[in-house]
């Protein structure tokens, strides 16, 4: 991931801990939480002269590349001898 799309994902992540901190992820549907970004969603497609479809697909790849990154650097700061499943 280069330092555009950390900064990408970093400002819709700092949005949603605004938009979304007082909802259950587990229990608000995903339709609604995205709902909810939709604003600076709509500003980075306005800004990048992209469709907000474009700018949503690129967010879900990298919080997907984020999330991935994170669970390796967890295995690895955990040790081999504790393999364990992250979900």
């Amino acid at each position: 991931m280069n330092s555009e799309d950390r900064e990408f994902l970093t400002r819709i992540n700092k949005y949603a801990e605004d938009v979304l901190f007082d909802i259950d992820p587990q229990k608000t549907p995903i339709s609604t939480q995205l709902e909810k970004l939709k604003p600076v969603m709509e500003e980075l497609a306005k800004e990048s002269g992209k469709p907000v479809e474009e700018v949503f697909i690129r967010y879900m790849d990298l919080a997907s590349e984020a999330g991935t990154e994170a669970q390796k650097k967890l295995k690895e700061d955990l040790g081999p001898d504790l393999d364990i499943e992250i979900r």
